[in-house]
């Protein structure tokens, strides 16, 4: 697990400076490298560790921009996010967000991935506090919380089953102009809120829908600019405006385990729980306003909470049998499937995804990386290397640098690792 040695690489040969990766699944949340973003083409063997670091309790991922990473982890007995140098690893400041949030799936500490944008970093604890705070010194500008402001229940699985315990907020909220919007929670009209990025003034609230853990999206389907959210009781799309209920389509789940970040693909939104299984559904004008109809369903692709990535017609994912799976995505029809990736006794498997142009990069939770084609005929693997130990992590990629962390029971590190020079 101490990869020291640097075999090298080839790399695709782009001259673009290298991006930031600021928020959860990358610049446009879609799990996709930039265009122009340097990627490798081949891993080394043994991947160069550029530094590493201890870190406190939990399962937020970090996050790249300006230089600088962003992280959130349990110091001292608080929920807090940090700010350090991406070269040095020097701490330009901290700041306590919440008290500690515990159950029994996971460390004491925050699971929600804070988000940059220009000299504004945002972020959620487990228990719905979200501050907004100053890049450039960590100064609190406002904050808000999503029980005692909104009336929120305090997300978690629904039902009576035997360790059905709640896991605190995890989906990151949507930046879009010059609004944020979150899956607050809120049962009194306050499921969905937009707020003024900068100054937290509420725009509008719809819904009585409690949370999930899948973030928000915004996309134009059907020709109208809309959010569309995973909640608990199913996805739905709110007019980008002002929320007006656009449609929904009810996914009931005995503990509302709904994960997955909502995949966009022409007028189809494509969404997975562990239970239903993986949903497409399509949408279309219905007169002056929109009508939702379920497109297809599969459940031998079913996903629980690894979000997937597509590529043009197909979808790449976790499947439910530890399997990698390739899923078409205008039908629904699974084309390939593949095990043998995950090895852990954990009988919940996970994985990220980043596409990077013709290939993908997934991280298992055991640590490896695996580089394959993005191609619909068969899983093809060009390379691997292990690079940290157990992890539920969704790692940033900037500058030819892979940032993850590890540690699903307890402290752990973060890590970053030369994938290019």
């Amino acid at each position: 697990m101490l990869p020291v040695l640097f075999l090298g690489l080839a790399v695709v040969a782009r001259l673009a400076p290298a991006a930031d990766w600021p928020q959860w699944r990358g610049p446009d949340r879609t799990g996709h490298l930039p265009p122009g973003e340097r990627a490798p083409n081949l891993l080394p063997s043994e991947p160069k560790v550029a530094w590493r670091m201890k870190i406190g309790e939990g399962l937020a991922s970090p996050v790249v921009a300006g230089g600088k990473v962003f992280y959130c982890d349990n110091t001292g007995g608080k929920e807090t996010l940090h700010c350090i140098d991406a070269t040095t690893t020097k701490e330009h400041w901290r700041a306590a967000i919440d008290d500690p949030f515990s159950d029994l799936q996971g460390p004491t500490g925050p699971r929600c991935t804070p988000m940059v944008e220009g000299d504004r970093v945002y972020a959620v604890s487990c228990k719905g506090e979200l501050q907004c705070r100053s890049v450039a010194d960590g100064q609190l500008l406002w904050r808000t919380n999503y029980t005692n402001d909104f009336g929120a229940i305090f997300i978690g699985e629904k039902g009576s089953a035997p360790g059905a315990a709640r896991h605190g907020n995890n989906g990151t909220p949507l930046i879009d102009g010059a609004h944020l919007i979150a899956c607050v929670g809120g049962t009194n009209g306050a499921g969905v809120v937009c707020f003024d990025k900068q100054t937290g003034k509420v725009i509008w609230k719809s819904q009585n829908d409690q949370a999930a853990y899948a973030p928000p999206v915004v996309a134009t389907i059907a020709g109208v600019n809309q959010v569309v959210c995973f909640t608990c009781d199913g996805v739905l799309g709110l007019r980008r405006d002002n929320g007006e209920l656009l449609w929904r389509v009810p996914v009931k789940t005995s503990f509302a385990r709904h994960v997955t970040s909502p995949i966009i693909h022409e007028d189809l939104v494509v969404v997975s729980s562990h239970q239903v299984g993986l949903i497409g559904t399509k949408i279309t004008r219905d007169g002056p306003g929109l009508k939702a109809e379920r497109a297809w369903l599969s459940k031998e692709a079913a996903m629980n909470f690894a979000s997937p990535v597509a590529v043009g017609n197909h979808l790449y994912g976790l499947g439910p049998a530890k399997n990698i799976v390739c899923v078409e995505i205008p039908t629904g029809k699974l084309l390939w499937s593949k095990d043998g990736y995950f090895t852990t006794s954990a009988d919940k498997a996970h994985a990220s995804f980043i596409v990077m142009g013709a290939n993908i990069l997934m991280l298992t939770d055991g640590g490896q990386l695996v580089l394959f084609a993005a191609d619909s005929s068969a899983l093809k693997e060009i390379s691997r290397a292990q690079v940290c130990g157990l992890n539920w992590c969704s790692p940033a990629f900037a500058g030819g640098r892979l940032y993850v962390r590890d540690g699903i029971k307890g402290p752990g590190d973060l890590l970053c690792v030369r994938l290019l020079d």
